[in-house]
């Protein structure tokens, strides 16, 4: 399964005449949608950004009544981003023009970004978690014109030297002018005053496919990469949303990031921001995100899996039942793999009908599959058994495949590279949310994605060429059509004999009592690449005698002896405190500990 033939020579497709599949839009603009909500329903509630005022808002006893809210309705939403688009365009900030955007979720942040979307300005979108070094980067690749951001994000752009080579205009939001002027630029607000107006905004009207936004992976499972978001990307995930959500005009969502936040608007559904770090999901106040639910009974809610593990927790101890949430009608749960022992104790939190609904994707191309908690909970032998995790079916307008495992480029598209049901390769996904390439990263671009031509529907289109995207992720498609994860490509440890795969084993060792989860990686023991377990325990940060580690060694030697997937797994190291991704605390930098692991085999 390692190698793959691939005798096709064509030279590589340039990504920039690549087209969809579906009719192009001739006035395609994210915001067209928030236009109509306007229109329709201009005094209905938009955005609602919640606020705490006093001390220790993390404290799980914060007084829930010191919260406020900041509510814009569609119409105030529409017009205040009319307001802003003239000023940019004043300010010299023009279509086509890229502009840096590190506002915390805030009326200013849903202001702004539809702003930028409505004068056809490419908004650059990090996360901020992903460290001071690779921001760096991220600004040197996507050679930024303008930089919008709060105070403590411009004095990080000067004390670091973000996008210096590139920037020509910045922008504050909030604080004062003096601080601004010492920073560099301008004030929204001062902006707004200078160049103030009522007038309805033109909406740049672009092609489908031509660049909307700038979104940077996370860089959990490697270096960040720009992916770039056409506006028929949005468009598709908009439509997902409606047609196998079944999200319609009215709800009210609880938004706990800030991209899926921005789609309430486009939806006609309000967006309820709560009072948290939405880079670090795991340390929010749950009071907070239940007020919020409670206040404004709110249908959907939004929230990865750690945020779940944290809310399940939380409402599991209110009074000794279950803290009800009532109002949801739906709870969507993407970003990380889920862990089914989080969503069986959020359950009981929910009204009886009520599922999580589980979606996988990535940056690149989101989302792809779906499930229920209903279904889920019924594969969890499976997933203790080595069968990896199931994300679902499908979604509608989306294919999958799976291809056998290379790290070869794969230039074109053929049939035959798609592996049969209950194989494990690499997850290949086509659809009109796929991402066609990297910003400025072409030997990224080549490695990720396989084009594929298909005949024109009529005289003028000589052809039409879908993209493809390798995923990086492991899995096999069952017969009954769900997608199973078996990890990342880059994660599993090939020997002279065996393959392992890290999801698969690691949910095996996962079933010790002891155990609060597991990371296998790759250690070079006399000369050979070796299968290793790294440990992390359910009594995390106390010591274990020689003892107990000994048993619990052997008890997992013994549990590696009974599985395929496992067998030849021989080697366990405990680890105090996995290192994970700040935003899940989910994705473990496997990376790092085979480097840990390492060091006690020299």
């Amino acid at each position: 399964m390692d190698n793959l033939n691939n005798d096709n020579n064509q030279a590589k497709i340039d990504v920039s005449n690549v087209t969809s599949s579906s009719a192009i839009l001739s006035d395609a603009n994210l915001c067209r949608h928030l236009a109509s909500a306007a229109k329709l329903t201009p005094n209905n509630l938009a955005v609602s950004v919640q606020r705490y005022r006093g001390f220790n808002r993390n404290a799980l006893n914060a007084n829930v009544n010191k919260l406020f809210y900041d509510e814009l309705s569609f119409a105030q939403l529409h017009q205040q981003s009319d307001a802003i688009a003239h000023a940019l365009l004043a300010y010299g900030i023009k279509r086509g023009m890229k502009a840096v955007l590190m506002v915390t979720p805030s009326i200013d942040f849903f202001s702004l970004t539809f702003a930028l979307f409505k004068a056809g300005i490419v908004p650059i979108l990090v996360d901020p978690g992903m460290g001071v070094k690779n921001l760096k980067q991220c600004f040197a690749e996507s050679a930024p014109d303008v930089f919008i951001g709060i105070p403590k994000a411009h004095i990080a752009r000067k004390l670091f030297g973000w996008g210096k080579n590139s920037v020509k205009l910045l922008l504050t939001v909030g604080g004062s002018n003096t601080l601004a002027t010492i920073i560099g630029g301008l004030t929204l607000n001062r902006l707004l005053k200078k160049h103030p107006s009522v007038e309805p905004f033109p909406m740049a009207k672009l092609s489908d496919d031509e660049i909307s936004a700038i979104l940077f992976t996370s860089g959990s499972t490697g270096t960040p990469k720009g992916v770039v978001y056409s506006h028929k990307m949005f468009e598709a995930q908009i439509s997902a949303l409606k047609n196998d959500y079944g999200i319609v005009a009215g709800e009210r969502d609880l938004a706990t990031f800030p991209l899926f936040s921005l789609f309430g608007p486009a939806l006609g559904m309000a967006s309820i921001v709560p009072d948290m770090d939405a880079s670090k999901p795991i340390k929010a106040n749950p009071a907070f995100i239940f007020a919020a639910i409670e206040k404004y009974q709110c249908t959907n809610l939004f929230a990865n899996p750690a945020l779940i593990e944290v809310l399940g927790q939380a409402g599991s101890k209110v009074n000794g039942q279950p803290h009800q949430l009532l109002s949801l009608k739906r709870v969507i749960s993407a970003g990380a793999p889920a862990t089914l022992s989080s969503i069986k104790r959020f359950i009981p939190l929910l009204s009886s009908h009520v599922e999580v609904l589980t979606s996988y994707g990535a940056t690149e191309s989101l989302p792809l599959t779906q499930i229920g908690s209903n279904e889920l909970l019924t594969t969890t032998d499976i997933t203790d058994n080595g069968g990896g995790i199931c994300v679902g079916r499908a979604i509608d307008g989306v294919e999958i495949s799976i291809i056998a495992i290379t790290d070869d480029v794969i230039d074109t598209w053929h049939d035959d590279l798609a592996l049969p049901k209950n194989t494990i390769g690499e997850i290949v996904v086509s659809g009109d949310m796929v991402s066609h390439s990297y910003y400025q990263r072409d030997t990224a671009t080549e490695q990720a994605k396989i084009y594929s031509h298909v005949a024109g529907t009529n005289k003028l289109e000589h052809h039409k060429t879908t993209v493809r995207h390798r995923m990086g992720d492991l899995g096999y498609q069952d017969s009954q059509g769900r997608l199973w994860m078996c990890g990342r490509k880059a994660h599993r440890v090939d020997t002279p004999n065996k393959q392992y795969f890290s999801i698969p084993c690691e949910r095996i060792f996962n079933t010790h009592g002891d155990v609060k989860r597991t990371a296998l990686v790759s250690v070079t023991l006399l000369g050979a690449k070796t299968p290793l377990l790294c440990i992390e325990l359910t009594s995390k940060g106390k010591k274990i005698s020689a003892q107990a580690q000994q048993q619990l060694f052997s008890d997992l030697f013994a549990i590696a002896l009974k599985h395929p997937q496992t067998k030849g797994i021989k080697h366990f190291l405990i680890h105090p405190d996995f290192p994970v991704d700040i935003r899940h605390n989910a994705k473990i930098f496997r990376e790092k500990l085979a480097v840990w692991a390492q060091t006690h085999y020299e």
